[in-house]
């Protein structure tokens, strides 16, 4: 990615106009300007990267211009140039949002020093609007990856959101962005216009699920509101309704809703009024749904009327390629929070970044670059501000507890299937001995659903 940068330079002096012009234009596109009415025009139609403003300019002075062009364009950066230290006139210009300030006799030396530690921070920006209009299309929340197993999430979204009213499940472990997926899920669909309504099942008590989602009628139970409730059902007509944690809905309320998603009915509680109302449920979990259903925890019916879609969300463990990306946009949007000047990552906090046994996914990610840049000056992030080890991953033998040293391909070569079916079987046998032969807790020791678990059992012939 090639990355140019546009100067302005603002002085009423033709000779410091016409020097800096002639020391930067070789490196950056560069226009000169003598006045401050002349500097805010050309701001308003073509903004550019950096200003090198004087402060004592004639008619409206530096700071009335550097406030004006904030006032246009906040995230343009300004160097203000003065004669003189006036320590009043430079925190004024510091708070209205100057990035630094030099003085006269301009040393170039220092100057250009002072412009290339700007404008790194212009690259990291113009770098995240770089991958954002590379990965992400119009209306889609910020998704940020280029790891093939999220580029082919987001290919899917985009192919399931086209039906209004299909019911889409969400399936990944916390922290994932099951509900920047729902989120994309609804702004692609025709059901953009309306609402998207977010419910999270497991922060409401199990006896108020049923009227939250349903809503109530005039005196249907002891301090039900006298006018009724509608249910969040009803707020999201004909938008999109977001069960997160559906795994935590009460058998009561899951009756409720497989009626809904049947039939596109459902009654108030307390109500007699059939009511009929067109919404897309979009439902997401990161409990094990085939365990619970074994337990009679879960409803198999709602389970796959709930599933006719499934999106599978893959954990940051196996999405490397996405890790620097996102830090790179955590580490631009906590900068611009917290008022930090953070230009880049350093390599050995790349290293730990891409090495880091990532348990609580991209929320954990997006913790550790907003502590990183709250409690450190920069301008580059570093592995002591990150407070992780660079650390190699081990191979997989290793994480689960087997030390096994794979041997070198003969000379005659390999049967590669062969070899692959052996592996699976050994995993899945060691799997089944540790788990006392629970097919699910085998199933969740490696990482997969128990549906897949059983199907490579009974085709590997294992014991």
């Amino acid at each position: 990615m090639i990355v140019t940068y546009s100067i302005y330079i603002v002085d009423d002096e033709q000779s410091v106009r016409e020097g800096l012009a002639m020391s930067l234009e070789e490196d950056y596109q560069v226009k000169a300007f003598s006045t401050g009415e002349e500097t805010i025009d050309a701001v308003k139609t073509n903004p550019p990267d950096l200003i090198l403003l004087d402060i004592g300019l004639p008619g409206m002075n530096g700071i009335e211009v550097l406030k004006k062009i904030k006032g246009i364009c906040p995230d343009v950066l300004v160097i203000m140039i003065t004669a003189y230290e006036d320590i009043n006139t430079v925190v004024s210009a510091m708070k209205l949002g100057a990035y630094d300030y030099i003085m006269k006799p301009l040393q170039m030396e220092g100057l250009e020093a002072t412009i290339r530690n700007a404008l790194e921070t212009i690259r990291l920006r113009k770098e995240i609007q770089f991958l954002q209009e590379k990965y992400l299309t119009e209306n889609f929340p910020c998704f940020i990856g280029e790891s093939n197993a999220i580029q082919d999430v987001m290919e899917l979204v985009g192919m399931v959101a086209k039906s209004p009213n299909t019911p889409i499940l969400i399936l990944g472990e916390t922290g994932t962005g099951k509900e920047l997926i729902a989120r994309a899920i609804h702004l692609k669909s025709p059901n953009f216009k309306g609402p998207l309504v977010t419910v999270n099942c497991a922060a409401i008590p199990r006896d108020l699920i049923e009227s939250e989602l349903f809503g109530y009628e005039k005196g249907a139970f002891s301090g039900a509101k006298e006018s009724g409730k509608k249910g969040l059902i009803e707020e999201a007509v004909n938008g999109t309704l977001f069960l997160d944690e559906v795994g935590d809905l009460s058998l009561e309320a899951q009756a409720k809703l497989l009626r809904f998603l049947e039939e596109g009915e459902f009654y108030r509680i307390g109500g007699i009024k059939k009511l009929n109302v067109k919404t897309r449920v979009v439902s997401a979990t990161n409990k094990d749904l085939d365990s619970l259903m074994e337990e009679g925890l879960f409803r198999k019916d709602l389970y796959f009327r709930l599933g006719v879609v499934k999106v599978q969300v893959p954990s940051l463990n196996k999405r490397q390629d996405c890790i620097i990306p996102l830090s790179k946009h955590f580490l631009f949007e906590f900068s611009r929070k917290f008022n930090k000047k953070f230009t880049g990552i350093s390599l050995k906090a790349k290293d730990a970044l891409k090495s880091h046994n990532w348990t609580g996914n991209v929320r954990e990610l997006k913790n550790i670059i907003e502590r990183g840049v709250l409690t450190s000056k920069g301008p580059e992030l570093t592995i002591e501000d990150l407070g992780i080890e660079a650390v190699g991953r081990s191979p997989a033998s290793e994480q689960i507890g087997v030390k096994t040293k794979f041997p070198p391909i003969p000379r005659g070569g390999i049967d590669i299937r062969s070899v692959q079916e052996s592996l699976e079987k050994y995993y899945i046998e060691e799997a089944l001995k540790m788990t006392g032969g629970n097919e699910t807790k085998a199933a969740k020791l490696l990482k997969i659903n128990h549906h897949t678990f059983r199907y490579h059992r009974k085709r590997l012939r294992t014991k």
